[in-house]
């Protein structure tokens, strides 16, 4: 029998219709590939019992015909989405022992749809991190490894926040999995791991139930091995929410429809701003090679400005911090989570959030505040968001003249675990060529290119306009078939 966890989700459903296999041989698979997969630290919690009954009930629908559109299919879920009765812990301290007692909507659209849950995802604490290294549960390891100067084997992050699910899909122990990205934190994880990885418009998914870190960013995305799958996996989790005030009532489009393999005439923007003072020759050799791709496929490459994007990662570094300071202000030990105890009502919430909250959130938490208080608050916030509005404007005025964006998705290929982990400035400017795209609400995604010369991946971004995903996976399937059959990971050779 073919290797189940090498398939793609698109084969494996076609696997299953044909009776190839059952939902419960393909889940037992990926239950092994888990277990196997332990020492990379992507899981926080497995989840085999509840993917064994889901299994079960798939292949009881296949048998009667009634099967579902992702029917058997076993998914990472990242550990930012509540599922009910099952701990939820946002990879932080303070959610110690918390089990939603409902699911979130993105969850509760997948498992509608026939997804199986093999368990919850590890991630950088409160999806706040580009590499994966703030967890409370420690760092993932990517399944690709690299070698320092001297020949020795490097452990490098995966990215981050969602580390722990990029690892899953491109180790083959996920079919696919949920990530959110706030800042970048599903495209550059994708780009590290040589996966695909798509942020839809802000509003396209809804955030019910997602534990929030920046509320006017978050949004919930698909994290797969090809463009088809993203595409099947959005149709899934995409729609209106009435729980979720800032989803938007629009019917999504077929997703898989937009496949067309035909982009003649399309004109593809590139951003000038994004050539920044020392960018690696290798990131601007594979957007270049993107660049040609496309031009062989009938699209007409056109120079655009985007002026204020120098000042999307201040401006982002203002904005996130703030949201997070508000949300995560309702963890203070009274109502769930942890509680460490103190003389009086003060010391406890003193007590429970020093302890309970770790190094890069309580960063982000004082200056989230700081931006906020009495006197700063028009001189930071309010500036940051006047800001963000010119950066939104400069995106319209450019797709005046052009349908899609491209650019690199991260300045850089995987580092080392413990590298940059001491300058935060340099961790932030991982986002730099994500950043822009979430402050502006639109569509992102990540698409494998090829491996750099230190042999990991490296990923070109596409970036499209409010509500327009079918433009965006149309190109990027371009782009996939032109890069061609990506290598695998070491850790699956």
């Amino acid at each position: 029998m073919t290797n189940l966890t090498h398939l793609s989700m698109s084969e494996a459903l076609a696997g299953l219709k044909a009776k190839d296999f059952t939902a419960l041989e393909l889940t037992n698979a990926y239950i092994a590939a888990v277990e196997a997969a332990r020492p990379l630290n992507a899981f926080i919690t497995e989840t085999p019992d509840i993917a064994l009954e889901q299994a079960k009930a798939s292949d009881a629908r296949y048998a009667a015909g009634t099967n579902l559109p992702l029917d058997g299919m076993p998914l990472g879920i990242k550990d930012l989405f509540c599922t009910k009765g099952v701990l939820t812990t946002a990879a932080s301290h303070i959610l110690d022992g918390f089990k939603p007692e409902y699911e979130s909507t993105i969850t509760e659209n997948l498992f509608r749809d026939g997804a199986v849950m093999l368990g919850k995802l590890n991630l950088d604490e409160f999806a706040m991190g580009s590499a994966n290294i703030t967890s409370y549960y420690g760092p993932v390891l990517n399944p690709w490894t690299g070698k320092d100067p001297a020949g020795a084997d490097r452990k490098l992050v995966p990215g981050g926040s969602s580390g722990g699910s990029a690892a899953s899909v491109s180790g083959r122990f996920a079919i696919a999995a949920t990530g959110t990205d706030t800042g970048g934190s599903i495209r550059q994880p994708a780009s590290f791991t040589g996966i695909v990885g798509l942020k839809p418009t802000y509003g396209r998914c809804s955030r019910w139930g997602t534990i929030a870190f920046a509320s006017s960013l978050d949004q919930a995305g698909p994290m797969t091995r090809t463009v088809r799958d993203a595409a099947l996996m959005l149709q899934s989790m995409a729609g209106f929410d009435p729980k979720d005030s800032t989803s938007v009532d629009m019917k999504v489009p077929d997703l898989l429809a937009s496949l067309t393999g035909d982009i003649r005439g399309l004109r593809v923007g590139i951003p000038k701003e994004y050539r920044v003072d020392g960018m690696p020759a290798e990131i601007e050799r594979v957007w270049q090679q993107g660049i040609e791709w496309l031009k062989a496929a009938g699209a007409t490459p056109v120079e655009v400005s985007l002026p204020h994007t120098k000042y999307a990662l201040a401006t982002y570094y203002v904005v996130a911090p703030a949201e997070c300071s508000s949300n995560l202000a309702r963890y203070d030990g009274v109502r769930f989570g942890l509680r460490v105890e103190g003389k009086d009502l003060k010391e406890m919430y003193e007590n429970t959030r020093g302890e309970g909250f770790g190094k890069e959130v309580r960063r982000r938490i004082l200056i989230g505040t700081y931006v906020l208080s009495a006197g700063y608050y028009d001189a930071y916030y309010l500036k940051a968001q006047k800001v963000r509005a010119r950066i939104a404007e400069d995106f319209a005025k450019a797709f005046e003249q052009c349908d899609i964006l491209l650019t690199p998705t991260a300045p850089s290929t995987a580092f080392a675990i413990g590298e940059k982990q001491d300058d935060p400035i340099s961790m932030y400017l991982n986002d730099v060529f994500t950043v822009p795209a979430s402050l502006a609400g639109l569509p992102g995604m990540s698409v494998p290119a090829g491996l750099a010369s230190d042999g990991l991946p490296l990923g070109l971004q596409l970036i499209g306009r409010p509500f327009d995903e079918e433009t965006l996976l149309r190109v990027a399937d371009i782009i996939e078939k032109a890069a061609g059959p990506q290598p695998l990971p070491p850790y699956c050779r």
